[in-house]
């Protein structure tokens, strides 16, 4: 038999791995929020494995969108709250066709492997499936419109014994050895020889235990004492609301930390309805509260510079020229924030593109501000599931991270704790605290080690008063992330390109 043969043919008939795929697919979800069943994550990924092991291009298309489609109608259904289905089904056939196209890959390893070698087959070939995923992951996060990076494998483990690989390797990494595990267990039942089996274990093993390393080490600062709201305003798109209604709901939030000391105040993204750049009854009432907490103020509103708009974070301080900084929000959400290519989709759907006002424009400066002293590093709202954003913020001196989100839109659903769940991991990845607040709730103060501070319930407008604590110095998830990335994409599709030679050289000689 020629070797490349050990996993030329499907283990499964396209019927059954395209029922275990939906299966596959429904069965992860309940990895994330709010079910949060870590361990599952498993045995979901080890199952649509199995559905591409010998598939060909076409059937690894359809049991890749199969899975796709399974899994996104269930993790992102929050899209339909209050657009109803057409943006629900718009984005989740989206991802599922770029899942499909890039099952192809996956398939393709499976079939050009040329080593029936246990080593090869436990260890390489795993590894190479591993890649191959988190490759996928990363195309899916960033392509098209910016990429939509919800729903990774490594957020599940937020929770779970792998959540400390995140500090030395990232999410990326954490979704690369969760994958690789999976994989790894499938060739070990399919590997018949014991001793080949005996003779790659040790490093499987010896990678499986990965999942035990301690957190990155990262050296205490001191700590900053940090006031922060949840004001529980109308802040929805489609909330009804007098001028001045959701600052009016912050301030009267805000008023039992009048007093209090604290080194800033942080009022969540939407908190302020009007332009406090250009209104100056708003910068006003701004500059007043400042000077009532004895504090800065980190405050979100959209602003107008010229013809443009900006979701941004301001600092804000009395008797300063204000706004002290700015930071505008990096990845302004399509479809969301912004229309791409609106003569396009206004064609399909009139009436919902027209809904869509506002064009925000994507913010180039820094995520980080200067408070005192102190590096606060910043996400607004969906900025939090972007690599680039908090690397940024911890590479340009960060001690602490603040972000600013409102989940109006997406009340009622499990939105905001599976966010919750990407700004755990954060904390993890650059051992920071993080202060996640939310317009509406929930909001959280998180640990450096991802554990909860303090917290409140959403749907409730309520401040949390809390001594924060800093941390210095980068975690090798920052430092070796970006070179990561280019491993896992460039290296693991060079790795196959490669394969793919071979194999067609091997062909030509026969």
């Amino acid at each position: 038999m020629p070797e490349h043969r050990a996993s030329s043919r499907p283990l499964l008939r396209l019927g059954v791995a395209a029922f275990l795929a939906a299966v596959a697919g429904a069965s992860l979800t309940l990895a994330f929020p709010a079910a949060s069943w870590w361990p599952i994550a498993f045995p979901a990924v080890a199952l649509a494995l199995l559905t591409l092991i010998g598939r060909r291009v076409w059937g690894a298309v359809l049991v890749g969108f199969i899975f796709g489609i399974a899994f996104f109608l269930i993790n992102v259904s929050f899209t339909a709250r209050y657009l109803g289905p057409v943006p629900w089904l718009a984005l989740s056939v989206l991802e599922a066709v770029l899942t499909a196209a890039f099952a192809i890959p996956i398939a393709l390893a499976y079939r050009w492997w040329p080593s029936r070698r246990a080593w090869w087959r436990l260890v390489a070939l795993p590894a190479l499936v591993a890649g191959l995923w988190t490759m996928r992951e990363q195309i899916l996060g960033s392509w098209p419109y910016g990429g939509f990076p919800w729903g990774r494998i490594g957020v599940t483990q937020v929770s779970g014994p792998f959540a400390p690989v995140a500090s030395w390797v990232g999410m990326s990494g954490v979704t690369f050895l969760v994958v690789f595990v999976c994989a790894a267990a499938i060739e070990y039942v399919r590997v018949r020889r014991l001793r080949d089996v005996r003779t790659a274990l040790p490093a499987v093993v010896a990678l499986a235990l990965l999942a035990f390393v301690p957190q990155f080490s990262t050296a205490s600062a001191g700590s900053m004492r940090v006031g922060a709201v949840q004001g529980n305003g109308p802040t929805g798109y489609f909330d009804r609301r007098a001028p001045g209604e959701v600052l009016n709901a912050q301030l009267k939030a805000t008023a039992p930390l009048v007093g209090e000391k604290m080194d800033v105040l942080l009022w969540p993204e939407g908190g302020v309805d009007s332009d406090p750049t250009n209104d100056d009854t708003t910068a006003e009432v701004l500059d007043r509260l400042s000077e009532a907490v004895d504090a800065p103020l980190i405050i979100s509103a959209v602003t107008q510079r010229g013809a443009d708009l900006y979701n941004s974070s301001l600092l804000w301080k009395a008797g300063a020229q204000n706004p002290v900084r700015i930071y505008d929000k990096r990845h302004p959400v399509p479809f969301g924030e912004y229309v791409p290519d609106r003569w396009l989709y206004r064609f399909f759907a009139p009436d919902l593109i027209d809904l869509i006002q506002r064009e925000y424009t994507p913010g180039t400066r820094p995520p980080v501000f200067d408070v005192n002293g102190v590096g606060v590093g910043l996400a607004i709202c969906f900025d939090v599931i972007y690599d680039d954003v908090i690397w940024d913020g911890a590479r340009d001196g960060a001690q602490v991270y603040m972000f600013q989100t409102n989940n109006a839109d997406f009340r009622g659903t499990d939105e905001n704790l599976q966010q919750l769940a990407f700004a755990r991991m954060r904390a993890i990845e650059t051992g920071r605290a993080v202060v996640n607040l939310s317009t509406v709730g929930t909001s959280q103060i998180i640990a450096p080690d991802g554990t909860e501070i303090d917290g409140l319930k959403a749907g409730t407008a309520g401040a949390m008063l809390d001594d924060v604590p800093l941390r210095a110095g980068l975690t090798s998830a920052v430092v070796i992330g970006p070179t990561l990335t280019v491993v896992f994409g460039w290296g693991s599709a060079a790795v196959l390109a490669a394969l793919g030679v071979l194999r067609w050289r091997r062909r030509r000689r026969a």
